[in-house]
């Protein structure tokens, strides 16, 4: 069984910064495509970024320039690193894996971020 584990979440001041980290755990198959996505209260679920196992990049435009996701495939391990954050950015974020020989996709538990003003 896949599993994902998302850790990094905690509290931080406008401005700064956090680094989230996403363990793979459990596939026999490649994780083809992994993202970010996170949910804030009373709200429905984003994207936040993705990358393939090829390092191919997609980005929310409201982190365009302040987030860089990034993946060590030895590790089966995904980042988001967090620049100039701003509490509009506070959520639950969520580890998401895609595998395409299997058509399957997993979720991680989730992460609180949360960003004071």
């Amino acid at each position: 069984q896949v599993q994902l584990v998302e850790s990094g979440g905690g509290l931080v001041q406008a401005g700064g910064s956090l680094r989230l980290s996403c363990s793979a755990s459990g596939s026999i198959f490649p994780i083809n495509r992994m993202g970010w996505y996170r949910q804030a209260p009373g709200k429905q679920r984003e994207l936040v970024a993705t990358i393939t196992n090829g390092g191919s990049t997609n980005y929310a435009d409201s982190v365009k320039g302040r987030f860089t996701i990034s993946r060590d495939n030895a590790k089966n391990t995904m980042y988001l690193q967090m620049n100039s954050l701003k509490p509009e950015d506070t959520a639950v974020y969520y580890c998401n894996g895609f595998i395409v020989f299997t058509q399957k996709e997993y979720w991680g538990q989730g992460t609180q971020v949360t960003v004071s003003s």
